[in-house]
Parts: C-alpha cells; structure tokens; sequence
C-alpha cells in the first residue's frame, strides 16, 4: 500500500469536491481516485461515505472501481472494504480494513457503523472474527501508546459484540484478549482469556491468558498459565523463552536461565531462546562476550522466527554500544552553560591548562562565539601534534591556539546524506554500521570534509532539541556517522591492507580529538561485524588507551573517559587494557573534574525519538 499516488496531496475537502465534480459529469474512474484519496485523509468524514455510496449506485456497486492489486493506494482498499460490506460481504471488507490498520495504525479506518455495530458481530462466523483481531494484532507493539488507542478502540468493541454474541467460543476469547491486553485493558484481557481456557482448554489460550495475567503485573498467575501451556506443548520453545523472560523481569534471574537452558536443550539454535539466553547471562555477569556472541547469532541467522530485540535492550544508553557520549572537559561546560544562558558566551571565559581538542574549539567558536578562550599553557605531549607521524592532518594550526581545517569542505550532497542519517544514539553497533550504508557513495575527500566541517543541524525535531541544549552532541554526531562511512568504503579491499583501515587508523593516531573518539568507534563497530577484524581491532584499541592513558599522567585528556568506554565495548579485548579501562573510568583525572551527566533527561528525549523513528 503506497503511501499515495503521484497527484500532489491535496486536503480530504478537495478531494471530496473533485470527486463529485468528476461523478457529477459521469466520469467515475477520477471520482473512484479522489474518493479513495479522500478516505486515505479522513477515513470517517460521512460526507465521504455519503458519496462513495452515490458512486457505488450509478457505478453496478463501485467494486471494480477500486480493483486490489500489488500497489494498491490505502485509500482504494479502505473504498474497497466500505463497498464490500454494503454489498453484503462485510467478512471480506473487515480484512481490508485491518490490512489497512496494519499499514498505518494510527489512522482510524475502522471507525464506522458498520464495524461497530452489535449485528456485524452476529452475522460473522466467529472464527473470522478471530482471525481478524489476531490481524490487527499483529501490526500493534505491546501495549499501544496510549495516544494510539483512540484509532484501535473500533475493533476493541468490535471484540466486545462478538464476545457478547459467542460467549463460549475459545479462539474468539482469546484473540479478543490479546487486542484488549494492547490496548490497555488488562482486567478485561484476563476475564475474556480465563472465559476462553475455561470454554475450551489449548496451549494458545493459556499463553493469551499468561500475557494478560503479566500486563496486569500478576506475576505468579502469569507463570502458572505458561506453565500450563508448556505442559500442552513441550516443544513450543518460545513459551519458554516467554517464561524466562518474565522471570528474569522479576528478579529471579537464576530461574530464568534455567528455562532458556531447558529450551537450548532441546534445540540449540532456536532463536528466541538463543537471544534470551545470551541477554541473560549478559544481565547475570556484565561480559560484553555474550552481546558479541548473539550479535554473531543474528548475523548468521538473519531468517530468524520474528524480529528480537534483546542485544538493543542490553545495548540501549550504554557509553558506544547504543549512544556516543557526551564530550567532556572545561570547555565543552562552558559552551553547555553559555547556550543555557543564551547570550552567546558574550563576557564569559574559561581558562583552560592545556590546549582543547581542536573540534571543541571550533564547535564553541559557531555557538558561542562570545566566549572568550584563554589558554595558560602546553604541556607535552602537545594535543596539537598527531599521535604519530604517519597520521592523516585534519587540522593545522593559524597560529598556537587557533585549530583550522586542513581538508576542503564536503560536497552538498555528502552534507545532506549525513544529516539524514546522523543521530546520537542507535540500537547497537551492527545497527549503526547497517544505517550509515546509505554513505557508502562517499568518497574519502567528503568524508573527511565532513569531519572539519560539519553541516548545521537540520531544523527537524533533534536538531532543534541539540541546538538548544548541547550543540557538541550533533558535531560529535557527524564525526561518528561519516567514520562509519569510511567503515563502508571499498568493502571489496581485503582487510589488512585496505583504504578503509589505514584512513580510520590515521584518524584515530592524528591530533587528539573527537575524531579520534569517532574513529575508534568504527574501528569497533567493524570488530561487531567482522570476526576476523577483532584481534586487529583490540590491538588497535589497546594501544590508544595505553596512549591516552600515558598522556594523563601529565595533562588533562579530555577524550581519555570516552576512549575507555570505547575500550570496554570491543569485542576481544585483553584483560588487562580492560582493567585499564575500568581505571580510568573510576579514578579522577589530573586537570579535569570527575565526570558527570548533566544532560541525562536530554539523552532520554534523544534515544527516545530514535526508538519511535
């Protein structure tokens, strides 16, 4: 179902205007699409089901009007169904209907009379009624926002008249169940699953009445209703990963992996257990070895029964593995108080013991250019020199304080596809480098462009919350997605000796920077999802910590918190660079205060709009 046709979108009273116009002259095939496209807009307004009812009398009922096939428009299907059940076919118009919810659930398609009423419930065989609940149901996340509820509540009393006329039907219970346990009615979820169970004992109505018992939070009944179901049907592994989960979500961790363990027996590589399982043993002991291992799983098992979502739950808010973190220093404080003040940093100053990182400098220079930087000393090693000689120069310096790129600007398309794709947080690493692919297109210049010259924030939702609050957080941003685009680049080259490699390696050896946090993310996220790539990788990131961590023992890093984060998110990684990791993360570091996070509720917000996105 496209989501509409080629005509500009007009609004649902222009279409309805130009339908009549055109049914008015008798030319039905245009009043067929501006009907549709006025259903698509308002899907409720009786003045549009008043003329497609004038359209269906002078048209022999208006069905071959409106033919199904494989890019039909949302608005001819939802036609479709209203023609189908005024020409006494409601069962087949009620499929559509929930195939249109399916496509766009927050639309109300089925807020008419028709599907309503106490008689469409009578007249439908019960079963299909079942069946077009559990449709519905299986387009809606669990449980539905509450600002999704309105839209859904026509098949919810759809549910009730059919209850009400079928009271002993078991399938029809159950079903029922499920769509009132998503749309918030737990209690009503629970009489109608234990109506079911009682009505007619199977595996099914025990799982719907285990689900409803959960979302009510009574936990000792939800178990016992799965248990059930187990006992019907021992080899539906996925009732016990159910239980496991449940169990874990309670704290009883010990008893949850004993059921992932009873499902693993019996098939190794079931998915759901598998997932499970590793999210578990990741929540028992802390080791990053079992998110690596299940992202290996999901790699090489990419037909798995349905979508899981357990190495994103593990990976969620945590420093690089499902967000990049905030830059940390004076400076970077400095421009967060000044954009709080929103006076541009105008009289302010911060004075800082060693030289910042120079994208720090040129992020405070765009957003605060009032704040006035004053520098008191250098210590070695110099932040404005590379790490080592053989690193790629992104910045020179105009004189000794004053960073400037040393790479041209990006194209205006490489900005525009960074600004579709940049983002502070993702579900875990293999996600992030599956969404930066759209980059792959980029040559190096551009990426590298992007790295010194980063586009403004788009004027979409992130972009003004970032603006307001932290305009370090969509620079950083940008550095981290076009590194994942180099990640992308000439795939073909073999590892060891490819263009991708030795570029992110410059990157991570040059001035000390955010690109350098950037960079090493890549070099990473490459270990995710390249086996072969991780004894390079951890060798590569033990060796900048030693670095960073050398470096503190005489100046501030600013980058050296992050890059340990960074450290203890590589999959392979030596003992002892991450016990140097966990080091640096508890003990203060010399020049810098303690870090913190004062941007927490602003982080909530970010990696909220990305799981809605």
């Amino acid at each position: 179902m496209p989501e509409g046709r080629d005509d500009p979108a007009l609004s649902a009273t222009e279409e309805l205007a130009l339908a009549r116009l055109a049914l008015d002259e008798g030319d039905l095939h245009h009043a067929a699409g501006h009907l549709a496209g006025a259903l698509a807009r308002a899907p409720t307004l009786p003045e549009v089901h008043e003329t497609l009812a004038r359209l269906a009398a002078v048209g022999g009922g208006g069905l071959d009007l409106f033919p199904i096939n494989h890019h039909t428009f949302v608005g001819a299907v939802v036609a479709r169904a209203h023609l189908l059940a005024a020409a006494g076919n409601p069962a087949e118009g009620l499929e559509l209907l929930a195939a249109a919810t399916g496509y766009a659930p927050g639309t109300d398609w089925a807020g008419v009379p028709w599907v309503t009423a106490p008689e469409l419930a009578e007249r439908l065989d019960p079963e299909h009624t079942a069946r077009v609940l559990m449709q519905v149901c299986s387009a809606l996340p669990d449980p539905v926002p509450r600002t999704g509820r309105g839209a859904l509540a026509p098949y919810l009393t759809l549910a009730r008249n059919a209850v009400t006329a079928h009271p002993e039907h078991g399938l029809l219970l159950g079903a029922a169940s499920a769509l009132a346990r998503r749309l918030g009615e737990a209690t009503v979820a629970i009489r109608w699953a234990s109506r079911g169970v009682r009505a007619q004992s199977s595996k099914m109505g025990e799982v719907w009445l285990g689900y409803a018992y959960r979302s009510a939070g009574r936990t000792r009944d939800a178990l016992a209703a799965l248990g059930r179901a187990v006992a019907l049907d021992p080899d539906d592994l996925a009732i016990y990963a159910d239980i496991a989960g449940t169990l874990a979500d309670n704290g009883r961790l010990d008893e949850a992996l004993e059921w992932t363990e009873r499902a693993l027996a019996r098939d190794p590589s079931f998915d759901c257990a598998v997932h499970t399982a590793h999210r578990l043993r990741h929540l028992r002991d802390g080791d990053l070895a079992h998110l690596v291992a299940l992202a290996d799983f999901a790699r090489d098992h990419p037909d798995d029964s349905h979508e899981h979502a357990d190495l994103a739950q593990c990976c969620r808010g945590r420093p690089w593995l499902g967000q990049l973190t905030p830059a940390n220093g004076p400076l970077v404080d400095a421009l967060r108080r000044a954009i709080a003040a929103d006076d541009n940093g105008l009289g302010s100053a911060v004075r800082l013991t060693t030289v910042p990182p120079p994208s720090a400098v040129r992020t405070v220079a765009s957003a605060a250019p009032g704040l006035r930087i004053e520098i008191v000393g250098t210590p070695e090693p110099d932040i404005r020199e590379p790490r080592r000689a053989s690193a790629r120069q992104l910045w020179h310096y105009a004189d000794d304080t004053t960073p400037m790129p040393a790479v041209p600007a990006p194209s205006a398309v490489a900005a525009e596809r960074i600004g579709q794709v940049t983002h502070p947080a993702w579900p875990h690493p293999p996600a992030a480098y599956d969404a930066a692919v759209g980059l792959a297109g980029l040559d190096v210049a551009d990426l590298l462009g992007l790295l010194v010259h980063p586009p403004a924030a788009p004027a979409n939702a992130v972009g003004r919350l970032l603006a307001a609050h932290d305009p370090s957080i969509w620079v950083r941003g940008v550095q981290v997605w076009a590194c994942l685009g180099l990640l992308h680049h000439r795939t073909d080259e073999p590892w060891e000796d490819s263009t991708r490699r030795r570029v992110l390696l410059d990157l991570v050896w040059g001035v000390e920077d955010w690109v350098t946090e950037a960079a090493l993310f890549a070099l990473v996220t490459a270990a995710w999802v390249d086996p072969a790539v991780r004894p390079d990788v951890a060798r590569v990131v033990a060796e900048r910590l030693a670095d960073a961590a050398e470096s503190s023992q005489v100046r501030a890093v600013p980058i050296a918190v992050s890059l340990a984060h960074l450290a203890l998110a590589t999959p392979a990684l030596d003992p002892a660079t991450a016990a140097l990791a966990a080091k640096l993360l508890s003990a203060p570091q010399r020049g810098l205060p303690r870090p913190r996070n004062p941007l927490s509720r602003l982080w909530q917000r970010l990696t909220a709009s990305r799981r809605h996105a």
